[in-house]
């Protein structure tokens, strides 16, 4: 569906309380056409943030994006492991590099895109499993040794949310992973947050907002200590990357490969939607070169499993002190402490 067809659904009271964007509206984004994105991603179709050789200015897209998943396999410690999951997978470029090169047994991907998920299974690959699903519905037979979610926690809010509902969304996220995995297991994330300090300002009004709007409708940007807060006591943080330069390039890149195959993208979606995505990816690239927005790569580890319950020596031991206390402040206040009627001053 191209982005100027796009109605975004109004939020009842009645509908579903779910607060990340519905399945129409990732589906108005990443449906649009498979061989529109093959004009201008990299080969294997990977549409996220990639991680380039700062020190090799003829690095090219393709080798950035493997090492970008080779990074997080390696922080997620999946190579080897019997059973990887990708939530948000794409078009399957991490499933297919777990499988066949990094020796992962089994992988299955998560995917609300209709579209990506017909391309993965039109190219099948053994040990490989994608699933048109949510997160929120997906339910392991038992769990898995690492989770990887690259470009996905960006979708899981809603614009005009409180901080305190998005914390709580995230956290639900997070509650989710911490039960999916084996003790121990580790979460490698990758997601676009808020910067410290986005100008108010009608360029910041109209670029932000025409993003937020044309293409990616009722999804939202957390801001870093948000995600960090849900998932306190669930997951310990090992490790954090900020990569906006890098997203900035791969936008600028991104852009250029566009730009060179302008006709061949016009006769596939036509010229209002190839016009909106240069657009957009000038405008993103301007926005994490000006750190409006920023890149960030997060490895977690499962925090253990603890389920505490107080020993009764403690329970008696507070109940005793309470009423110690409770005794003295009686003493010192007299005879109307602790009732409705003490005289007001």
């Amino acid at each position: 569906m191209a982005p100027s067809q796009y109605t975004p659904h109004r939020r009842r009271s009645g509908r579903s309380s779910r607060p990340e964007a519905s399945t129409a509206a990732l589906r108005h984004h990443y449906d649009i056409s498979n061989d529109f994105y093959a004009l201008w991603l990299d080969e294997h179709l990977t549409y996220s943030c990639a991680l380039w050789d700062e020190d090799d200015k003829e690095d090219t897209l393709e080798r950035a994006q493997i090492r970008k998943i080779d990074y997080h396999i390696e922080q997620a410690r999946a190579a080897r492991a019997e059973h990887v999951l990708d939530i948000g997978c794409g078009w399957g470029g991490t499933l297919n590099r777990l499988i066949r090169e990094h020796h992962v047994t089994r992988a299955t991907g998560l995917n609300p895109s209709a579209a990506q998920t017909s391309w993965i299974r039109s190219r099948p690959i053994p040990g490989v499993d994608v699933r048109l699903e949510s997160w929120r519905d997906h339910k392991p037979d038992k769990p898995y040794d690492a989770i990887i979610c690259i470009g996905a926690l960006e979708h899981f809010t809603h614009p005009g949310m409180s901080r305190a509902a998005k914390v709580r969304a995230y956290r639900h996220f997070f509650r989710h992973c911490h039960s999916w995995l084996r003790p121990g297991g580790r979460l490698s994330l990758q997601f676009i947050s808020w910067g410290p300090g986005v100008p108010v300002s009608v360029e910041a009004a109209n670029r932000l907002g025409f993003i937020s709007t044309a293409i990616f409708p009722q999804s939202h940007l957390p801001f870093l200590s948000e995600v960090l807060q849900a998932g306190e006591r669930l997951f310990n943080p090992l490790n954090l990357r900020s990569d906006g330069s890098h997203y900035q390039r791969t936008c600028e890149e991104w852009l250029t490969r566009l730009e060179t195959r302008h006709s061949a993208a016009e006769a596939l979606v036509g010229g209002d939607v190839v016009r909106t995505y240069r657009r957009y990816l000038k405008d993103s690239a301007r926005s994490f070169a000006q750190q409006w927005v920023h890149l960030n790569r997060l490895t977690l580890v499962a925090a253990p499993r603890v389920t505490w319950q107080a020993p009764t020596v403690l329970i008696n031991q507070g109940s005793h002190l309470i009423t110690t206390l409770h005794r003295a402040v009686s003493a010192v206040a007299g005879p109307h402490y602790g009732s409705a009627d003490v005289p007001r001053s």
